[in-house]
């Protein structure tokens, strides 16, 4: 096998000859039907020039440049001695809207034509111009879908990239916002940009970024969670290890704090690192409301998780091993409800977890219109069929409903599929081994969180290690006048967050 390197392959420049470069190209690309060739005479030198303007269908507006090149001031009175010297006029006179780029080689012409730039070619010249037309076609800013909330902004970001930077940089309007730009992707050149705040971010942390992003080795980037199973840090886990959203102010709390932002082109949901675990029971409506009433809804959650992770475990373990523990009356009562229950108390809450599963995802994939109907009409004609027929009790269908709607309390979506999964995990050890079962569960629980990290930052932090100082917006929330430092688990280059009052 030999094993000496390859030798890369030198760019291609363009030829002298205006047919010679169009043919380059339409080859290239496979004479695809949206690439479109306009030919154009420009009567200048002595006997006229023949160019080219070639661009893609739909995704560039050609209109304002052929205006320009076919005007009269187009052509300037003196006399030009070479077409380098029409070009220049061109770029620097005869253009003006748009971004002009020089282009020499084949392999960037070819790039920038794809993402929208209209391309002169003259006859003669090996350089031709890239003319920054891109008509971008995307959908308008709305309200998010997913994030919403009561009080608060009610923009969210969109597929264009340009359109997601120039939201956060109206929300942060410092000099220290910085962006760096790069392409990801063989096949798609998918842009994606990294956002900070230059006087606030660990310098350690941004080398750590760039360096997961550059090693990125992949033929197309899609959406942000290409990015996020390329960078997370790579511990088999079930919580998600890095948090995303489509709020641009929720981006620029964070990146005040001294987080990353991790902005892709073609999807609304920006990647924010490092991610801590307190960080998912948090929303941007708990800082638009009094404090008083944020810590609460926030406590609420914290309740509602457990809710959503414990209620059918201590179902199965009470009633299957430790029914001394419930009052007479409610054990009556329970008796009694599961005399015609043909299967123990495990396999009917596995059944009733099961369906509402399969009814959660249906009604997902539904049409709108039909979707939410299907849903509800679906779970109360299963549950109330169910217990009639004797398969269910009606007790285990007031345990689901109260587990399902726990569910939909926590803010992230991703947190919740891992709690869908750890309550299947600890109703298995409530079958076999009762309370105990499901304390030794919470216990692997809370071991496994802490062990994890999110870019070198402990994901139970400030928890875990506890720092006192970092407690103003965990558990609870503090007046945002109190709110003096930043968190210190982030290591903030600037820890003062405003004067003390």
């Amino acid at each position: 096998m030999n094993s000496s390197p390859q030798p890369t392959k030198e760019p291609t420049k363009l030829h002298l000859d205006l047919e010679s470069n169009i043919q380059t190209i339409l080859l290239a690309l496979g004479y695809s039907r949206d690439i479109f060739v306009r030919r154009i005479h420009i009567e200048t030198l002595e006997a006229g020039i023949d160019g080219a303007l070639l661009h893609v269908e739909g995704l560039s507006n050609l209109h304002f440049v052929l205006e320009s090149l076919l005007s009269d001031r187009a052509v300037a009175e003196k006399p030009f001695e070479s077409i380098g010297q029409l070009l220049d006029h061109f770029k620097t006179s005869v253009i003006t809207e748009g971004a002009v780029y020089d282009v020499e080689k084949m392999e960037q012409l070819l790039g920038l034509l794809l993402t929208g730039n209209g391309i002169l070619l003259l006859d003669g010249s090996d350089r031709s111009l890239a003319i920054g037309t891109q008509e971008l076609k995307a959908r308008a800013v709305e309200e998010p879908n997913v994030q919403s909330v009561v009080r608060g902004p009610r923009e969210g970001f969109t597929e264009v990239i340009s359109w997601n930077t120039a939201m956060v940089r109206r929300k942060i309007t410092s000099p220290h916002l910085w962006m760096e730009q790069m392409k990801i992707g063989e096949s798609t050149k998918t842009d994606v940009a990294i956002v900070y705040m230059q006087n606030i971010v660990a310098p350690e942390l941004l080398n750590e970024v760039r360096e997961r992003l550059s090693k990125i080795e992949i033929d197309a980037i899609l959406e942000s969670n290409y990015i996020e199973e390329h960078i997370q840090d790579k511990q088999i886990t079930l919580f998600p290890t890095t948090f995303n959203s489509e709020r641009p102010d929720v981006v620029a709390a964070a990146l005040l704090e001294g987080r990353i932002a991790i902005l892709v082109d073609g999807t609304p949901f920006v990647l924010i690192v490092p991610t801590v675990f307190m960080q998912f029971f948090q929303s941007s409506e708990d800082y638009y409301q009094r404090f008083d009433f944020a810590t609460l809804i926030r406590l609420l959650r914290f309740f509602s998780f457990f809710l959503a992770t414990l209620t059918p475990s201590f179902y199965v373990a009470i009633s299957t091993f430790h029914q001394e523990m419930l009052p007479t009356t409610l054990l009556y009562n329970l008796a009694a409800q599961r005399e015609g229950v043909p299967f123990p108390a495990f396999i009917e809450a596995f059944i009733m977890e099961v369906m509402f599963e399969i009814l959660r995802e249906a009604s997902v994939r539904m049409p709108r219109t039909v979707g939410q109907s299907i849903s509800i009409v679906g779970t109360l004609v299963i549950g109330q069929a169910a217990v009639e027929a004797g398969l269910v009790s009606a007790a285990m269908v007031i345990v689901v409903s109260i587990t399902a709607i726990s569910n939909f309390v926590i803010p992230a979506f991703n947190l919740g599929i891992a709690a869908r999964i750890v309550r299947f995990s600890l109703m298995i050890m409530a079958a076999t081994f009762g309370l105990f079962g499901i304390f030794v569960g919470i216990i692997l629980i809370v071991l496994h969180l802490c062990s994890l990290t999110s870019f070198g930052i402990s994901y139970m932090s400030p928890l875990a290690p506890f720092n006192m100082d970092d407690q103003k917006d965990n558990l609870v929330r503090i007046p945002i006048p109190k709110w003096i430092t930043r968190p210190n688990f982030m290591r903030p280059k600037d820890l003062v967050r405003q004067k003390r009052r």
